[in-house]
């Protein structure tokens, strides 16, 4: 069976006080131990962030990393850093890194190589814009972006890596894809998985749902037999909402 993850992106928000200040409100809390709960949070956050999760469930994740583990790279974040600072999941080829800051299905499958070399989990990103998805092109671009994500990987490493599907026209704008139509399209990222390893590699991949999943909508969600999860923005920035995610992922609740 596979454990579901609720990781909560936190982008462009929270200091280092504030990100501590959030997971104080979240220890109060017992999480459900079958459910993987992850932050991820910018990057000055994250050193403090991993110190104060330490002995509990809570894993913490990077918003974005490079290939690289060291270079002429101004601005950039190599594995071994985040490693240093605690880190163990990174997500990798967001719709907003794609569409502001130049990433392709190169550089996403050039980083996953990289998070997996370096023992990070990889939680890849893939889907489609709304004018993908009216040209009835969905399951194309999702093929395309997971085929190019898992270019070169073993069946062993396939397995260790998640993969978030957010079609770009859900997130952030309270369209919510509907529980049928995020299972298609998880159920056809399954399908490519196993046609490009075997069924049991496509069987062990975790599969999230990402794009305006809220604590009234996330049973929905995981009440579908291919969505393993969710990649949470807006509802993850408050410890309350975010406990309720985790909650509402569990197999008791």
């Amino acid at each position: 069976m596979r454990t579901p993850v609720i990781a909560g992106n936190w982008k462009m928000h929270k200091t280092a006080a504030e990100a501590l200040s959030f997971v104080d409100e979240v220890k109060r809390t017992t999480l459900p131990a079958d459910v993987e709960a992850v932050l991820c949070a910018p990057y000055l956050a994250l050193p403090a962030l991993a110190e104060a999760t330490q002995g509990t469930d809570i894993g913490i994740g990077a918003q974005n990393v490079h290939w690289e583990e060291q270079g002429a790279y101004t601005g950039e974040v190599s594995v071994p850093m985040l490693k240093a600072a605690g880190v163990q999941y990174v997500i990798i080829g967001h719709s907003e890194r794609r569409a502001y800051f130049a990433e392709t299905d190169e550089t996403v499958n050039k980083k996953t190589r990289a998070a997996l070399d370096g023992g990070l989990t990889p939680i890849v990103c893939v889907g489609e814009t709304l004018a993908e998805r009216e040209a009835d092109k969905t399951k194309e671009v999702v093929q395309t972006q997971v085929k190019a994500a898992c270019a070169g990987l073993s069946s062993a490493e396939m397995k260790r890596t998640i993969i978030a599907y957010e079609p770009v026209w859900a997130i952030g704008t309270g369209k919510a894809s509907t529980a049928a139509d995020a299972e298609e399209v998880c159920a056809f990222i399954r399908k490519t998985v196993a046609d490009l390893y075997d069924q049991q590699v496509a069987n062990e991949v975790r599969i999230q749902y990402g794009g305006s999943v809220k604590p009234e909508n996330i049973r929905s969600f995981m009440a579908e037999p291919n969505i393993d999860g969710a990649l949470v923005g807006g509802a993850a920035l408050k410890a309350d909402s975010f406990i309720q995610l985790v909650q509402a992922a569990s197999a008791g609740e």
